[in-house]
C-alpha cells in the first residue's frame, strides 16, 4: 500500500516541476535579454520524465533532466530593435502560447489524478486499519 502512495506523490512532484517549466516558457515568451542585458533569446524548455526506482521495478515517475530546445528560434522582422541585424531580423523564442497552455492543462489534471489516487490510497489504508483493530 505504501508503494502506491509513493507513486502517487512521485507524480504529483513531476508534474509541479513540469507546470513550473511550462509557466516560465510562457513568462518568457518575449525575453531577448539575459539578466546582465546582453541579447540572449529564451530557448524553450521542457520537463523529461522517466520511470522512478531501479530497472526492474519501477515505482512512480520523476524528472529525468530540465532540456533546453536549442533550436527554439524563430526569424522575425523588427527593424527597430538594438539586437536586429542589417536588414531589421533578429532571433526571437518560438514558443506557441496555445501549445503551453494546454501543456499546462494536462499537467494539472495529471496533478489532480495523482491527488485522488493518494486520497484513494489513505483511505483504503484507514479502512484496512480500523478493520485490524
Amino acid at each position: 500500500m505504501y508503494g502506491s502512495l509513493e507513486i502517487s506523490t512521485s507524480g504529483m512532484i513531476a508534474q509541479r516541476t513540469r507546470m513550473s517549466v511550462i509557466a516560465s516558457n510562457i513568462a518568457n515568451v518575449n525575453s531577448l535579454q539575459n539578466s546582465m542585458g546582453e541579447y540572449d533569446p529564451y530557448l524553450r524548455r521542457s520537463a523529461i520524465l522517466t520511470p522512478a526506482g531501479d530497472g526492474n521495478s519501477p515505482q512512480g515517475v520523476q524528472i529525468a533532466n530540465i532540456e533546453i530546445e536549442q533550436n527554439s528560434l524563430r526569424k522575425e522582422h523588427r527593424p527597430g530593435s538594438p539586437f536586429s541585424d542589417s536588414e531589421g531580423y533578429l532571433m526571437v523564442p518560438d514558443i506557441d502560447t496555445t501549445t503551453e497552455w494546454v501543456n499546462g492543462l494536462e499537467a494539472s489534471r495529471a496533478y489532480e489524478a495523482n491527488v485522488v489516487a493518494a486520497e484513494s490510497t489513505k483511505s483504503m489504508m484507514a479502512q484496512a486499519l480500523r478493520l485490524l483493530a
